[in-house]
């Protein structure tokens, strides 16, 4: 499948930039190298996709719908070379990678049957001889980035609900993995779309910022860092582009006294070393009431300590490494500086030498909420665990936070359930479960989280805008 070249205007497009060189980060072996799409070829995709929006939005919706369902049915004839390509630049097992791609033809199929189901409003007018309607319209043209921890899953769960609405699409993948992204675009070109209707290239920070700035470009999505979310903001500002931005996160878990602690300690594990922690809803804090924290200290260093990392693609029950040399070094001057301000390191915290971006599941205690550990999203396997008096004491502590995307509670005292439900500052919350962002739901944050989100009816609706149509019939 092609991997080394853009998918621009119907044609695979060698690149006319700097060279990219792409490596597996469990061996640091370089496994592809593709030329960056330029500036110039670029602008030619804008023009593109802004003359394909005007008909493909013109499209009936359940027609647009067929070109969606034809999508899932050539990613899952393809699963396999996709997910292979996946496995290796991002270090998965090939299962997870091809369960990821697998997952992401349940979503297109899913936004693809809100085809019928895109509603305006009738709105009641001040005079009786007039309606108000409310229509729902397309953004026209999207621009779609996407991070490299679940990028063919993140691709599908912004591409699908922008499609089904009208609008056309170019795609950023990261520059992390950008081959699973570009063998996707042969599924594309399989299903027929027409010419513009879908761009997939990978390109530098300053094409992207050429990119977002055009005039043509009706919304900006993103998934990435805060950082990253301020950087478009700022693109954002020129020709007033609506965005929306998901941001990552801090999950708080807190574990009541009542709750079943062998159950919760395994399941936060799970979620802070699935992809070697790197998930924007993974577990991160972890306030446990006091009655029950000796216990649960135990617990915890006992999974963690079993977490082994490896090769996933030899070893697939493995922690696999994190994306990069860069990531490796910042995770492990996380916690030297959280040791160096009075941590406690229960479980790992060593620098492993060898191949590969590898860190082991670092478990650290005595914490303090100001340490920078407990404050920045870490999107590595380090779990952070204090004790808790009462309920308001954790309520405090879950909320005294830049970020509220996800948020988890351990408890079967359904007073407790509610008040959390009712006083967490977090976009979702999961009870006596870890986060798992169901498709049919709403992925969206709070406070630094971000603006906007994907999933759901309401991430569908993010790619449209309304028009009000006053018809008077006097």
């Amino acid at each position: 499948m092609a991997h080394d070249r853009h998918y621009l205007t119907g044609q695979w497009l060698k690149g006319e930039g700097e060279l990219l060189q792409v490596d597996n980060p469990a061996t640091e072996e370089i496994i592809a190298e593709l030329k960056l799409a330029s500036e110039a070829q670029i602008l030619q995709a804008v023009q593109a996709a802004q003359q394909a929006q005007k008909s493909w939005g013109q499209l009936a919706s359940y027609e647009r719908a067929g070109y969606l369902h034809k999508l899932a049915d050539f990613l899952l004839l393809d699963d396999e070379q996709i997910g292979a390509l996946l496995a290796s630049e991002s270090g998965k097992s090939l299962a997870d990678a091809i369960a990821e791609v697998r997952y992401g033809a349940e979503i297109t199929r899913y936004h693809a049957e809100w085809s019928r189901r895109i509603e305006g409003e009738v709105i009641p007018s001040d005079s009786p001889t007039e309606q108000l309607l409310l229509l729902r319209e397309p953004l026209g043209v999207a621009v779609c980035l996407i991070p490299f921890n679940y990028p063919i899953y993140t691709l599908l769960r912004k591409l699908a609900p922008a499609l089904i609405t009208g609008n056309t699409v170019i795609v950023r993948p990261s520059n992390h993995t950008p081959c699973s992204a570009l063998a996707l675009a042969q599924t594309v070109e399989q299903a027929g779309f027409p010419i513009g209707v879908i761009q997939i290239a990978a390109m530098n920070h300053a094409t992207c910022e050429t990119l977002c700035r055009h005039a043509a470009i009706g919304i900006i999505s993103l998934t990435g860092s805060v950082e990253a979310g301020r950087q478009i903001l700022d693109y954002s500002k020129t020709q007033i582009t609506k965005v929306s931005l998901e941001l990552g996160g801090k999950t708080p878990a807190i574990v009541a006294d009542d709750a079943d602690l062998l159950a919760a300690a395994t399941a936060i594990v799970n979620s802070k070393t699935t992809h070697c922690g790197q998930l924007c809803t993974a577990v991160e804090r972890v306030y446990v009431h006091h009655a029950v924290y000796p216990q649960m200290l135990v617990l915890l260093r006992k999974a963690m300590t079993a977490r082994r990392f490896a090769n996933r693609l030899e070893q697939p029950q493995a922690m696999g490494p994190l994306i990069s040399k860069a990531a490796q070094t910042r995770t492990h001057a996380l916690v030297q500086a959280a040791l160096a301000a009075g941590a406690v390191c229960e479980v790992g915290g060593v620098l492993p030498e060898g191949q590969g971006y590898f860190y082991p599941a670092t478990l650290l205690s005595q914490v303090d909420p100001s340490m920078t550990v407990m404050q920045d999203e870490t999107f590595a396997p380090i779990l952070c665990v204090m004790p808790y008096q009462d309920l308001d004491q954790a309520l405090a502590l879950a909320n005294d936070h830049q970020y509220g995307l996800a948020s988890v509670l351990f408890t079967n005292r359904y007073k407790d359930v509610m008040r959390v439900a009712t006083q967490i500052e977090a976009g979702e919350l999961y009870i006596n479960r870890t986060p798992a962002d169901p498709y049919q739901g709403y992925h969206a944050g709070w406070k630094k989280s971000g603006l906007g989100g994907d999933d759901g009816k309401h991430g569908m609706l993010e790619f449209t805008q309304t028009r009000m149509v006053a018809l008077n019939f006097a």
